[in-house]
Order: structure tokens, then C-alpha cells, then sequence
């Protein structure tokens, strides 16, 4: 929208001496009338004082107008004579509108400047455009769930994250990926379920397989679980540990891994945001079904959890989850929250749900909780 400057407003007090001239009354009468000192009716005539809402008040009564007929007059003569050039901050008001600066430049994304060209410079690079009314690549996606995103794709947040998780992986040097490699990986996978320590093993077992594995911290109120993109032929799994608990971790993990071998993200990326909270839910994708139907399984083989179930319900005890999960040579985290998410008792054996933030974030390309990367964009 665009400012139109008028050629030259006038200061009231060219309004007010063509009306005492239209009456004939001379600037004491004037003074004597609203019972104000001559020097201040001089004052405003001469354009040399303003008019407070007193005095306007005062003019519009003796001249049978509203006050704000005066303000309005005083107003537009003020902004008339403030010739500051505000271009640049409804430029900025543009850019913050569009994406997220400050969490941006909280967390290092961007720089922190004054010079509105250099911000909005650094943003091009962020979201790989041109112009910043241009729409990012990556804005067109799938999404499991679309209830924080607008009609196209991810709002402007989700977007932020998912470009910092994209220039991470490719900085990231990796072998030529192979499916086979990371469908056999799945055993080893299998084995490191049990300790949470043996997590830190993760990261390589997915990089000889091809597969980038990145961990971006989420910025506040994106709602992001977890990413599957592309970089050519080969598959970035991108997490943020919005919850910081070993069910949550596996589940989004295995999640993200379906994905991958099923080659959902080549075309747009696939956002997972909430993900354990979907499943079951009939309007998903069936990408989406099928992908939390292997995590489901993976984390507690899925007849064997509905017959525990069966035989315990409604009593649980700790005994019972121990023994189970030992059973199944799985952490009692994953038993405990299946058993939460199928039976919708939250508040069952939290104590169970491990952090697994100290353990794989030592090991893997971190951005966040701390640690900012030195990706150049």
C-alpha cells in the first residue's frame, strides 16, 4: 500500500484567521471570547504554536464546530511537516509479518542487524528464494496433520525449521544411500532398543546406510516431531525432541525411517507434527497409517501388547511392565508408552519414560539445546 504525500497542508491557524476574518473580529476579541491570552491566538495564526484538545475545544465552540474538526486540521499538519521516509520500516514490518525474525536471530539463524537489506538478504538465503515476496520450495508439502499450517503447505515457523534441517544435511557428507542397507539395518535397530545408552549408535548406522540424520531443536509453538526430505537420491530424517522421552524418540524415529524406505518426501517434504497423538485417526494419509503402523510395532510388537493388555487391564503393575518389557528385550519406556497412547491413562508409569537428550545429541548433528552449527548459507 502505498502513502500518498499531499502537495502542502496549511496550519490551522490559516483556517482560524479566515474565520475571524468572515466575522469580523479582530484576534482580542477572539481572545476575550474564548477566554484565553491574545499572545496564544497570535500564536496559533502565526503557525508558530499547535492546538491542544483544550483549546480546540475552546475554537470550536466560539466558531460553532467540533473540536475535532481542529484536531484533525492540527494533526494532518503535523504529519504533513514529519518528511521521515518510513519505507524501510514497512519493510520490515513486511518481513517480520512473513516469517519468524526474531526466533530466527534467537537462535543464531540470522544475524542481528539494523540495515533492513542485510536481514532481508540473510532471509533469502534461509528460505533459497529470490524475492521475498517469492514462495519458498519447500512451502508445497504433506503434513500429518494440517491444523498449524495454512492452505499450501507450513506455516512460517515450520518452514524456518525445516530449511535450518535442510542446510544441515547438506553440509553432511554420506555414502550413496542404499534402501537394502537400511531395511537390514532395522535388526540392528531392533537390538538397540533395550538400553538407551546403545542410542548412541544411531547416527552411524544411518550414515552408512546413506541416510542423513539431523536434530534441530523446534522453535517455539511449531509443533514438529519429525521430517522426511530429499537431497537428490538420497533421504534426510530430520527430529527435534519436542519430547524429550524414549517412547517418543523411537516411535518418531522408526516413523521417519518408514517414510524413507517407502520414498514419501521425494516430491514435497513429509512433516510429522504430533505424531503419536495420530494414530488410529482415519482421515490420516494412508503414508501417514502406514508409517505408525511399523513405529507402532517396532516399539512393542502390537499383538502381543494388545494380549498384555487384555490379561492386565485395568490393573498394571510395575512388576507386570518390567517383566514384559524384558521379555521382549525393549526398553520398559516403549511398553509404558504404548500402554499409555492404547489405554489413554497418561498418567501411567512416567517415571518409565527416560531422557534421551544427553545420549543422542553428543553423537549427531545437533542444532539447538546449546549448540548452534556453523552452516553457511
Amino acid at each position: 500500500m502505498t502513502t500518498r504525500r499531499p502537495a502542502e497542508v496549511f496550519h490551522p491557524g490559516e483556517y482560524l484567521r479566515d474565520e475571524l476574518a468572515a466575522r469580523n473580529w479582530s484576534q482580542i476579541e477572539f481572545a476575550e471570547i474564548i477566554g484565553r491570552d491574545k499572545r496564544l491566538v497570535n500564536e496559533i495564526i502565526k503557525g508558530k504554536r499547535g492546538i491542544s484538545p483544550d483549546t480546540a475545544r475552546e475554537i470550536g465552540a466560539a466558531l460553532g464546530t467540533s473540536a475535532e474538526v481542529w484536531m484533525n486540521l492540527d494533526n494532518a499538519y503535523n504529519l504533513w511537516k514529519s518528511d521521515k521516509d518510513v519505507s524501510e520500516i514497512e519493510h520490515r514490518a513486511k518481513m517480520w509479518t512473513k516469517y519468524p525474525v526474531r526466533d530466527m536471530t534467537l537462535r543464531n539463524w540470522l544475524l542481528p542487524s539494523e540495515d533492513t537489506k542485510i536481514i532481508e538478504s540473510q532471509l533469502l538465503r534461509h528460505f533459497e528464494t529470490n524475492r521475498l515476496e517469492d514462495a519458498p520450495q519447500l512451502a508445497h508439502v504433506t503434513a500429518a496433520r494440517r491444523s498449524d499450517s495454512d492452505e499450501e503447505g507450513f506455516n512460517p515457523i515450520q518452514l524456518a525449521w525445516l530449511y535450518r534441517v535442510k542446510h544441515i544435511a547438506d553440509a553432511m557428507p554420506v555414502p550413496k544411500y542404499s534402501k537394502n542397507k537400511l531395511r537390514n539395518a532395522l535388526e540392528k535397530l531392533t537390538a538397540y532398543r533395550e538400553y538407551v545408552e546403545d542410542l548412541r549408535h544411531i547416527p552411524q548406522l544411518l550414515e552408512e546406510c546413506g541416510v542423513r540424520f539431523v536434530i534441530v531443536e523446534p522453535l517455539p509453538s511449531s509443533k514438529i516431531d519429525g521430517v522426511c526430505l530429499w537431497l537428490g537420491n538420497a533421504p534426510v530424517i530430520g527430529m527435534t525432541l519436542r519430547f524429550d522421552r524414549i517412547d517418543n524418540f523411537w516411535f518418531v524415529l522408526r516413523h521417519e525411517i518408514e517414510h524413507a524406505l517407502n520414498g514419501d518426501g521425494r516430491d514435497s517434504a513429509v512433516l510429522d507434527s504430533d505424531i503419536m497423538g495420530t494414530q488410529g485417526e482415519e482421515t490420516l494419509p494412508d503414508l501417514e497409517k502406514k508409517a505408525n503402523a511399523a513405529a507402532a510395532e517396532f516399539c512393542v510388537p502390537q499383538a502381543k501388547m494388545d494380549d498384555f493388555i487384555d490379561r492386565r487391564d485395568p490393573i498394571y503393575s510395575r512388576k507386570d511392565v518390567l517383566r514384559f518389557a524384558k521379555s521382549l528385550r525393549v526398553h520398559p519406556g516403549l511398553v509404558a508408552g504404548q500402554l499409555r497412547w492404547k489405554t489413554g491413562r497418561f498418567r501411567l508409569f512416567t517415571n518409565m519414560l527416560v531422557s534421551v537428550r544427553d545420549e543422542i545429541t553428543p553423537v549427531s548433528m545437533v542444532d539447538g539445546f546449546g549448540q548452534v552449527l556453523p552452516v553457511q548459507i
